[in-house]
């Protein structure tokens, strides 16, 4: 931290104040660079044009006074009085202790996606592209401008505005740096104190009822491998991207029933799921080597079509490949299998992540009690 002295004439022109300003270092905000400091007014003067012996007096003494306060508040902010421990730990690249943290979670299995991590970098740069940024300019005020910028600015590659629960994980990712330096002692006050997180809005599970997912077994599908995968994922759980990578030697027997072991692609967490018969014979013809279900590809052609079966099936609903997901979840619950054990079939970290389903079993059972008919009373 620097501090410089700033005197300031009076509006008669006769006497200067004295004040200390505080530079923590600068940002850019809307393409320009800002000065991160603050100012400390300081009860002393002098005088513009001194003329007597006593006035000069008065100015060589002021003076000499407030270098001694400039001196004493330097030592406070090397001694940590200022948020900061030391001078090293303050001119220390917030971009690389990010990197630092971000690659820890490529082999941390409880970790959350890596390139959560890695997408979050990149909105980053793009509001503070500046990689010389420092502990010292992350203030509160530089916080805010982030937190700013994730919830209205930040766009995706096809230039719409991010989902509020990307910026609220990007933001998250951000507060997880900024509180391992402040448990590091990098900085002695944590800027988040005084920052909000974003709030993440709450977005709709569509799931299908059992009848449903039996009308889209009767119905054709232009994609045969698209209709067994997308089943598949309704009697699993499991996500297109687990579905789409799933190999032929992942599947095995197991105490007298089918198992896949596999690494889920999100968490990178090791899981051993055992699937019904029924859902072993979506896997097709068994192979020794390769993938499971050859052919499913993430394509617009796909995605269309996987509506329009479903429309062909009589469902309404805006069916995607997550649906399945959701699917598998409420059918479970609502068949009563306890929620922890359903956390465990998602292969999620938290039982607290499987509660929005448990909400939608509440939601329904609550409009089924509602459907009961007037008696007349």
């Amino acid at each position: 931290m620097k501090v410089t002295i700033e005197k300031r004439i009076n509006s008669e022109g006769d006497k200067q104040s004295i004040r200390l300003v505080y530079w923590y270092g600068s940002h850019l905000k809307d393409g320009k660079l800002v000065h991160d400091r603050k100012r400390e007014q300081l009860d002393q003067f002098l005088y513009v044009n001194p003329k007597s012996k006593v006035e000069k007096l008065h100015n060589k003494e002021t003076l000499q006074l407030v270098e001694a306060i400039k001196a004493k508040r330097i030592t406070e902010a090397a001694s940590g009085q200022y948020g900061f421990t030391n001078e090293t730990k303050l001119k220390a690249s917030f971009f690389s202790f990010y990197n630092q943290i971000m690659e820890t979670k490529k082999t941390n299995e409880s970790s959350s996606n890596y390139s959560v991590w890695q997408c979050c970098l990149i909105q980053l740069k793009r509001h503070h592209p500046d990689e010389s940024l420092t502990f010292e300019q992350v203030t509160p005020e530089w916080l805010e401008g982030v937190r700013k910028f994730f919830d209205t600015q930040a766009k995706t590659k096809s230039g719409n505005l991010i989902s509020k629960g990307s910026a609220s994980s990007y933001f998250n990712k951000v507060r997880a740096v900024i509180n391992a330096a402040y448990a590091k002692g990098m900085i002695t006050r944590n800027p988040l104190a005084q920052v909000k997180g974003i709030k993440a809005e709450q977005a709709e599970r569509v799931y299908l009822t059992i009848e449903e997912v039996r009308n889209l077994v009767k119905t054709d599908c232009r994609y045969d491998v698209l209709k067994r995968a997308f089943l598949f994922s309704c009697l699993t759980g499991l996500r297109w991207s687990d579905i789409n990578k799933l190999e032929w030697d992942e599947v095995s027997q197991f105490d007298g029933v089918y198992r896949i072991t596999f690494n889920h692609k999100k968490t990178r967490n090791l899981q051993y799921l055992d699937i019904t018969q029924q859902a072993y014979n979506l896997l097709g013809e068994p192979e020794k080597e390769g993938r499971a279900f050859q052919g499913l590809k993430y394509s617009d052609y796909m995605n269309v079509e996987l509506l329009r079966w479903a429309m062909a099936a009589g469902i309404s609903k805006h069916v995607t490949f997550h649906t399945g997901r959701h699917t598998f979840a409420v059918s479970l619950l609502s068949n009563g299998v306890d929620i922890y054990t359903v956390s465990k079939l998602l292969g999620h970290s938290e039982v607290k992540t499987t509660q929005i389903y448990a909400d939608i079993i509440d939601s329904v059972r609550k409009e089924a009690m509602h459907r009961i008919p007037d008696i007349g009373l």
